[in-house]
């Protein structure tokens, strides 16, 4: 009881009200919601510690940056922050005004992370780069997932979020794990429209995933381990985040002789064969089935994946022991 008091206390107050409804629609960092808000920044950072202290808010650090959000539905803070959400009236005029500012500030920050790619000279759209059929690959992702509910996605390599777009209506959660700060901030835009609420991104290292064991239902990497120092490492550590007889989806290049793409792009592996991907998914505790190939100016394979019930891999070692 004392901590539904405590939550109830901290969101009835008008600022945090409007901090809430505005981390409804996105993740959003100190500075920004001190421009939307119109508020000094000691003021705002009270609200938000108090709103994090009682679980409504999420923070996440990157860097010089401190984002912050809604929490999963699922957690009681989370729960509470949407029951409460749901009962603004959406015309309200306040509400309406932050809405409007801070569509600016979300522009804002997309322009500011384009603009970035572009003084560095940075290739973030690999499909385009490699004159790939991008919209061929997504449609045979797409046949390669089950019908209905797909339950938690995890986007290892995220880049602009285009994933976690794509199936956002098919998810419960989306959490998207990216390097670049520069990328994130895209997706965050990106993210930051009805509807995509329920996803978000992070910034971490896919060798060490800040997440717990067996989280996820589908983890998807694309166009990821052609960059990985160490491809069995990267699916390790995605296999963990996985739940047993989840599925994972690795979308990357068939193994090919292009040095001068490898060279370009910075490659650090000519794309894969089946053989070494199922070599990979093995040492992972994983169970391939039928990739499938899409062609163009080079392949691109689809490999999709299981992770074996314990039980189930447990007799599979034991056959395959000397």
């Amino acid at each position: 009881m004392d901590t539904l008091l405590s939550a109830l206390r901290a969101c009835a107050e008008p600022t945090r009200l409007r901090i809430l409804a505005l981390a409804a629609r996105g993740s959003f960092c100190v500075m920004e919601f001190t421009e939307i808000l119109g508020q000094s920044q000691p003021r705002l950072s009270r609200h938000l510690r108090l709103l994090g202290e009682a679980g409504l808010l999420e923070r996440e650090r990157e860097g010089a940056n401190v984002w912050f959000a809604l929490p999963p539905p699922e957690t009681v803070g989370g729960s509470l922050a949407r029951a409460v959400l749901e009962r603004l009236p959406e015309d309200d005029a306040t509400l309406v005004a932050d809405r409007r500012q801070a569509a600016r500030a979300l522009a804002e920050r997309a322009r500011e992370a384009s603009e970035s790619f572009r003084r560095k000279g940075a290739d973030w759209d690999e499909m385009r780069a490699l004159e790939l059929p991008a919209a061929t690959v997504e449609a045979a992702l797409l046949g390669l997932l089950p019908e209905g509910t797909l339950g938690r996605l995890l986007d290892i390599g995220t880049g602009t979020g285009r994933l976690l777009e794509v199936l956002a209506p098919r998810v419960s959660a989306g959490l998207g794990i990216d390097a670049s700060r520069a990328m994130l901030a895209l997706a965050r835009a990106r993210l930051a429209r009805p509807g995509l609420t329920h996803c978000a991104v992070r910034l971490a290292d896919m060798y060490r995933l800040p997440l717990p064991d067996g989280r996820y239902d589908l983890v998807v990497l694309q166009m990821v381990l052609h960059y990985a120092e160490d491809p069995a490492g990267a699916l390790a550590e995605a296999a963990r985040a996985l739940r047993p007889g989840g599925r994972l989806l690795v979308v990357d290049l068939a193994a090919h002789s292009r040095t001068d793409v490898m060279a370009r792009l910075a490659h650090r592996w000519p794309g894969f064969d089946d053989a070494a991907m199922d070599d990979l998914f093995a040492r992972a505790g994983l169970a391939p089935a039928a990739p499938v190939g899409v062609p163009g100016a080079l392949e691109v394979r689809l490999w999709p994946a299981v992770r074996v019930r314990r039980d189930a891999r447990s007799d599979r070692l034991a056959e395959t022991a000397p």
